[in-house]
């Protein structure tokens, strides 16, 4: 079952993580703990969406809040710490055809190759903006796309969240144990939502509905002041005070470079077949990339867990794990540098 066709100047590894969010760094943790040889790829912008969250209260282990980049570096560090190799690109074509897995961080001929004996993918899902300018210089400080995250720091004020589906109801009826009166702001005349969630929502005392309405602006210099409304009808304008925005119009898989490749449902969430595994034997998936109901820290981590352990007990029962003398992360570390590869 196994095909070592190894290519001579493409660093070899047990275990390639694409991803370097909770969830990738966790698996690498546990990879390079476990002694195999782990690459992390971890794309141009590492550290997943918590690099974009200021205080993160809610993950364990930390009596006081610590910032969202703050805990990623740690993350990183742990896992450079058991000697996994760090490459600061994004995989931009794969071959999942025949092991050894074979990874380009480049379209170009040229493009630097890795293998790997295993995968596991931990690229995550981006949440779906706006696109307003406004929205992105006060993301962390007043805008964000997470109740669950973010709502308890928004005690006692008036809050406004965007969008019709579900998420959007789910949000704002989370937000209603933190915020004085929250408005619900859609574009159209009708929410996609399912029934149930509207019905919870339009019964809310705390909840105002805003149809035909859409988002121009989010005011404020250093914080969320207010929002900048139209009417999609009338055209008119108005200003809606607000010290908090979310942004709920969902998420989007980060796995455009897999499809084809690995089997995903409509919206693009990777499916797993057993445990963490994926459609392709050696091919696993961690995190946000296959969550679309938690989308939290904790158990994006958890998820790197289980798809490391995953890898190494596959690697086991293929007979597939290698030579002692290859384990010196000094040696494999070396095989990765011409490329920016750093390890511990």
């Amino acid at each position: 079952m196994t095909d070592h066709r190894e290519t001579t100047t493409a660093p070899l590894y047990d275990v390639a993580i694409i991803g370097s969010g909770p969830a990738g760094y966790t698996a690498a943790i546990y990879a390079a703990r476990a002694n195999l040889r782990t690459l992390v790829l971890q794309g141009e912008q590492s550290g997943g969406q918590l690099m974009i969250t200021s205080d993160v209260e809610n993950y364990p282990g930390f009596e006081e809040a610590i910032m969202g980049p703050d805990l990623m570096e740690q993350f990183e560090k742990q896992a450079r710490r058991f000697g996994a190799v760090m490459v600061p690109r994004t995989v931009a074509r794969i071959d999942f055809s025949q092991r050894p897995f074979r990874l380009w961080v480049g379209t170009s001929e040229d493009a630097p190759l890795y293998q790997a004996r295993t995968v596991i993918v931990a690229t995550g899902a981006s949440a779906k903006w706006l696109g307003l300018p406004s929205e992105t210089r006060l993301q962390g400080r007043g805008v964000s796309g997470c109740a669950t995250c973010d709502g308890f720091f928004f005690k006692g004020k008036s809050l406004a969240v965007a969008g019709g589906g579900d998420t959007a109801m789910e949000e704002a009826l989370f937000l209603t144990r933190y915020a004085s009166e929250i408005t619900l702001i859609h574009r159209r005349d009708q929410f996609r939502a399912s029934k149930i969630m509207q019905e919870r929502v339009r019964q809310h005392p705390k909840i105002s509905i805003r149809y035909h309405t859409t988002v121009e602006e989010v005011l404020g210099d250093q914080s969320v002041e207010g929002l900048l409304v139209r009417d999609t009808r009338t055209g008119q304008t108005e200003r809606l005070a607000v010290q908090g925005f979310f942004v709920a119009i969902g998420h989007e898989p980060n796995t455009g470079v897999f499809r084809g490749h690995l089997d995903m449902d409509a919206p693009g969430y990777l499916l797993t077949h057993e445990h963490t595994m994926t459609n392709v034997p050696g091919v696993f998936a961690a995190g946000d990339v296959v969550d679309h109901r938690y989308r939290q820290a904790v158990t994006a981590a958890g998820d790197g867990c289980r798809a490391a352990i995953d890898a190494e007990r596959w690697l086991e029962e293929q007979g597939d794990v290698a030579a002692p003398e290859e384990h010196d992360p000094a040696m494999w570390g070396a095989r990765a540098s011409h490329s920016g590869a750093t390890s511990a």
